[in-house]
């Protein structure tokens, strides 16, 4: 085919940019492979329940059904277009099928657009609230000299949100006030669901009725380590915890998933609470609340970058049974950069539309170790 000598530059130029942006796919793999080889928890530490790849078996009985439960969603006005998206995901993938409702929450009030939008992509009920001020903002017996020279520390170690206050109020809130909120106080359980998240597999059970029938605590699809530059002090805090009230530590709990030595140090495995589907009345208990306030006193919200993830996880693999928890294998989740996607059968019955490559270190692969 002749090309006309004029186009040649054209050609050559489009090739070359081609070629450049494959270079930075190939880089930009490269490092999240590497980044996801440093946080992986190895597998031979996930200590959960025998049942975890049958949660699908559970058969929703005629009349239909359902749990006291509502997905929740913390967003900003301004999260709108990215919170529109995780809710198409999740009712085209599960909830126009099982109708479960929306409650939102927010620091300052929702504007007329964000309800309007969301409450039209919805094929249920929503709620809207505003978190009380007490419940988001940094306590006022917080050192605030202590608490910058913090976050000055962290910003020279180039951790991820090392100054964000905003970030340190919202995983105090997610650790210890959400589930006290007015609108979630007539629920049992909830789904948490993100801004800009995707949701890969279709769903023909109902992950609510599953936790409930089979007594389960907490759910989750991703387990990584935690940047231990962030919670230098949350396991001795925790360990004076245990001390000061070992009623609360049921003995066939899942400490072997954040220690390898009997509990004196944590490995930094931890739940990626970006998904969780979990029992409201278990953040609600005596062991719990006495757990969060124990850290809440220590202040390290703030005094370093404790996230709602390893305290979460640290309360649900100590305080519950390892039988409690639950790995939702069947659910194909997205939560940038990490990815949960199924292999094999289940990958096909979901009708998957992920590929099993990008699933996230070996959760797809999990051994049980159910023995004391």
């Amino acid at each position: 085919m002749y090309v006309p000598t004029r186009y040649f530059p054209v050609v050559l130029l489009s090739l070359i940019g081609f070629y450049y942006l494959l270079s930075i796919s190939k880089e930009e793999r490269e490092y999240l492979h590497t980044l996801r080889e440093r946080l992986s928890c190895p597998e031979s530490h996930v200590i959960i329940d025998l049942d975890s790849h049958n949660a699908a078996s559970t058969k929703n009985l005629a009349p239909p059904r359902k749990a006291n439960a509502a997905f929740v969603i913390l967003a900003r006005n301004q999260d709108l277009s990215g919170v529109l998206d995780s809710i198409q995901q999740n009712e085209d993938r599960f909830n126009r099928k099982f109708g479960y409702p929306y409650v939102f929450l927010n620091d300052e009030p929702f504007d007329p657009d964000f309800i309007k939008y969301t409450s039209e992509v919805i094929s249920t009920t929503s709620e809207y609230g505003v978190i009380p001020h007490d419940h988001w903002h940094q306590p006022e017996w917080i050192d605030e000299a202590r608490a910058t020279a913090a976050r000055q520390k962290l910003e020279a170690q180039d951790i991820m949100y090392a100054e964000s206050v905003p970030y340190r109020n919202m995983c105090r809130f997610n650790s210890g006030f959400f589930f006290r909120h007015e609108l979630l106080k007539k629920y049992d359980y909830y789904w948490r669901i993100e801004p800009d998240i995707k949701f890969y597999c279709d769903l023909d059970f109902d992950p609510f009725l599953f936790m409930q029938d089979n007594k389960k605590v907490y759910g989750f699809t991703i387990a990584l380590h935690e940047y231990v530059e962030t919670i230098e002090t949350l396991w001795n805090t925790t360990r004076e915890f245990i001390k000061k009230y070992p009623e609360h530590i049921p003995k066939d709990n899942a400490l072997r998933f954040l220690s390898e030595d009997g509990g004196e140090t944590y490995n930094g495995c931890h739940f990626w609470s970006n998904f969780e589907i979990a029992d409201l009345n278990f953040w609600r208990s005596a062991a719990y609340t006495d757990y969060f306030d124990h850290l809440d006193k220590a202040g390290g919200f703030y005094y370093e970058r404790w996230g709602d993830a390893p305290v979460h996880s640290i309360g649900a693999a100590l305080l519950a049974r390892r039988d409690q928890i639950h790995f939702f294998n069947e659910i194909g989740y997205r939560h940038p950069p990490w990815t949960h996607c199924p292999p094999g059968e289940t990958h096909r019955k979901g009708k998957c539309s992920c590929d099993p490559k990008d699933n996230f270190g070996t959760f797809n692969r999990f051994s049980f170790y159910m023995e004391d």
